[in-house]
């Protein structure tokens, strides 16, 4: 995975710790499948909020639509999949 997710206009205006955070989510998940990624994101996301790490929906929307973007339509349907089971989930 490459950074150029990094360089949507939409997370311009996210704090600095929060796309560092991002940012090593990113490298830690490269590698990893489909089925492998929703308890490594239910993991990160239990650890972020216990940092005091909180993302709003709006911002939450901007990250998918920034990793989603450059993904075939398949790659993107399995991050929306992810997304609709954690939402399951909680």
């Amino acid at each position: 995975m490459s950074d150029d997710w990094r360089e949507d206009p939409g997370l311009k205006q996210m704090d600095k710790e929060k796309l560092d955070m991002l940012q090593k989510l990113a490298e830690q998940g490269k590698g990893k499948n489909a089925s492998d990624m929703l308890p490594f994101l239910m993991s990160a996301a239990s650890r972020g909020k216990n940092n005091g790490l909180k993302f709003s929906a709006d911002e939450i929307s901007v990250i998918l639509t920034a990793l989603k973007s450059g993904k075939s339509s398949a790659e993107a349907a399995k991050i929306d999949q992810i997304v609709n089971l954690m939402h399951m989930i909680r």
